[in-house]
């Protein structure tokens, strides 16, 4: 089992949860969220999401990412205009974030 913040994945059963609550994810969505989540805290490019996740060093389509990125926020509920799992990093990749960001205000 991996946890980080209130998401818990079991590689082997290949099963999300969040908030307790289990989430149906998709073959490509878990390989997803699990390159991301066992890299929790660093930036995992592109790049490497291309190589490891859809197996291909070959960036075919750049939306790939981005739509998998968006049914993942979604299904974790994570806001997709300010997310506090999966960040963005401009020019960079993509980090899932060890401690939320949220900011009380």
């Amino acid at each position: 089992m991996i946890e980080v913040q209130d998401v818990r994945i079991d590689p082997d059963s290949r099963r999300a949860w969040r908030n307790g609550q289990e989430v149906t994810l998709s073959r490509k969505e878990f390989d997803l969220v699990y390159k991301l989540i066992s890299n929790a805290g660093a930036i995992v490019s592109r790049q490497e999401l291309m190589r490891d996740v859809w197996n291909t060093e070959f960036f075919t389509n750049s939306k790939t990412i981005d739509v998998h990125l968006g049914w993942v926020r979604r299904k974790l509920g994570d806001d997709t205009r300010r997310p506090t799992l999966i960040s963005t990093i401009r020019g960079k990749g993509l980090r899932f974030e060890k401690v939320s960001e949220n900011v009380a205000g």
